[in-house]
């Protein structure tokens, strides 16, 4: 099964997943799709306010925050990752349950980037925005680092995210019931 989805132009078949007995979801992937990257990153840079810097949290949102950033003719994104790596120190780091891992889940971010962060713009960037859990996972370690958020964007809203009023998306993605059928 799938769902078709017009996206700021562009239409993409994307495959309906469970989560589990009772909740699907559309796969939405930007990987390996140069062209749905490249389109997203320029809408969405038309609607974005004014920022110094960008973060995304790893991993399907970098390909989109790097594309916004050389659209844009910065040279710096931030990302909040999954897990400590050897370069990282005076890690912040923030505990969050995401709909797509369905597991509780840390992200970090390096002390380097936070102190960068401090006092700038910050746009928060994501492909897909549904729970919000991961949102708030990133606007947490935007406010530790001493950040202001100037927007937060995603190219999709998922389900009950539509109805929020804090955040800039490009289309809408219904959740699915288990066969399939939407759930309105």
């Amino acid at each position: 099964m799938f769902y078709r989805i017009n996206i700021a132009g562009l239409e993409r078949d994307l495959k309906i997943c469970p989560l589990n007995e009772n909740l699907s979801i559309a796969g939405f992937v930007m990987f390996g799709d140069v062209e749905i990257t490249e389109h997203c990153a320029a809408e969405l840079l038309k609607r974005a306010p004014a920022f110094d810097v960008m973060i995304t949290a790893e991993s399907k949102g970098i390909p989109l925050v790097y594309e916004m950033a050389r659209q844009a003719g910065v040279n710096r994104y931030l990302l909040a990752r999954k897990g400590i790596k050897a370069y990282m120190s005076d890690v912040v780091k923030y505990e969050v349950t995401s709909i797509t891992t369905q597991h509780k889940q840390t992200l970090y971010l390096d002390g380097a980037d936070a102190a960068y962060m401090k006092g700038k713009r910050v746009l928060i960037v994501d492909d897909v925005i549904s729970t919000g859990e991961s949102l708030a996972a990133l606007e947490h370690l935007v406010a530790s680092a001493g950040g202001e958020i100037v927007g937060k964007m995603a190219v999709l809203a998922e389900g009950d995210a539509r109805d929020r009023t804090d955040i800039t998306y490009l289309a809408y993605l219904p959740l699915f019931h288990a066969d399939g059928t939407e759930i309105v």
